[in-house]
């Protein structure tokens, strides 16, 4: 046989070559770029301090295999509202939205979003609604595959009156980010209007509202502190009201990931994730309400005993939403209890 150095060299040129475009055609299928949306400026701490550094961190542990664009301010169209649909949808890959923009379809998430059921601590709320949910609420999310679920710290009422009292609500117009922050509210005396929070700051600036009711978080981000003077706090806890989120992932992206892609998002989900969250939120009310304080605006913390007189007047509430939860063959009580056993156990161990 003729020995044919030529094709020899040739041959063995593509048997080393071979591997190295498997290689890289395997890498390249298994890369992937994800659409994140939600509803707040890229100033937002929300965007800023959680939504991106978690984006960046899932792409670090990929080594760049998970590349997350984040779309702020609703950029892939829709309203607020509409959030959670577009994850179930595939309009975007990954969502950030409130579930109280959507009052009543998420009944179980309301359980922590009852006045007075809450922690004061964001942190405290991160953990036991991550518990609650593995408990609870796989049902109610079955739509989408949940990145993680959190609730913000204490809720404050901002106004451009001083509120100390009960009767300093009557009439007051007051912006409510959930339902029953809103059926708080009526119990309370305050005409309670629903907005998404980038509305307020137009709705404040044209006297459609008097004030709105949201964490320390927000305030910069919808210069709250420059539209109002007056900031009221209800000590302690439980607190008056949070909101609940959710960072919600269309399910068919997620099983098309690779089964170590996959492992990353898995590893930055859950309490992993809500705990990132809930620092965030915890330290920024500390920060934002000493800057308020320093502009000169006015913090009023009620007295204790005016905290109890709005508990017992916003009891109604709670029973209410027990009787509704019968109604759509849910156990309200047994519901009500678990939040509460899982945030008492949050709370010792924070």
């Amino acid at each position: 046989m003729r020995f044919d150095r030529r094709q020899w060299l040739t041959g063995a040129g593509a048997a080393v070559v071979a591997p190295l475009v498997l290689r890289a055609t395997r890498a390249n299928a298994q890369e992937v770029t994800l659409k994140m949306h939600h509803f707040l400026p890229p100033v937002a701490v929300g965007h800023a301090k959680f939504l991106k550094p978690w984006a960046d961190k899932v792409a670090a542990e990929s080594n760049g295999r998970i590349k997350i664009d984040i779309f702020p301010s609703m950029q892939l169209g829709g309203t607020p509202p509409q959030l959670f649909d577009q994850a179930r949808d595939g309009v975007a890959d990954l969502v950030w939205t409130l579930p109280g923009y959507t009052p009543g379809r998420f009944t179980g998430l309301e359980a922590f979003e009852l006045p007075f059921v809450a922690n004061k601590r964001a942190l405290v709320n991160s953990l036991a609604l991550t518990e609650y949910a593995q408990q609870n609420l796989a049902a109610e999310l079955k739509d989408v595959h949940p990145i993680c679920v959190w609730a913000h710290d204490h809720g404050l009422i901002h106004a451009n009156k001083q509120v100390k009292t009960m009767e300093d609500l009557k009439g007051l117009k007051l912006r409510f980010p959930t339902r029953l922050a809103g059926e708080a509210l009526k119990a309370l005396g305050a005409n309670a209007i629903g907005m998404p929070v980038p509305q307020v700051p137009e709705s404040l600036a044209q006297r459609v509202i008097d004030g709105a009711v949201i964490p320390w978080e927000v305030v910069p981000s919808v210069k709250v502190q420059e539209l109002v003077k007056f900031h009221t706090e209800i000590p302690g806890s439980p607190t008056f009201y949070v909101a609940t989120f959710i960072l919600a992932m269309n399910k068919a992206k997620y099983e098309a990931l690779a089964p170590d892609l996959k492992a990353i998002i898995d590893r930055n989900s859950g309490a992993a994730a809500a705990g990132m969250a809930g620092k965030v939120w915890d330290e920024q009310a500390i920060a934002v309400s000493e800057m308020v304080r320093k502009r000169g605006n006015t913090i009023t913390v009620i007295e204790e005993a005016e905290a109890a007189r709005w508990r017992k007047t916003t009891e109604p509430v709670i029973e209410a939403w027990i009787k509704s939860t019968k109604e759509k063959g849910l156990d309200g009580e047994k519901l009500l209890a678990s939040a509460r056993a899982a945030l008492a156990k949050h709370e010792k161990a924070a």
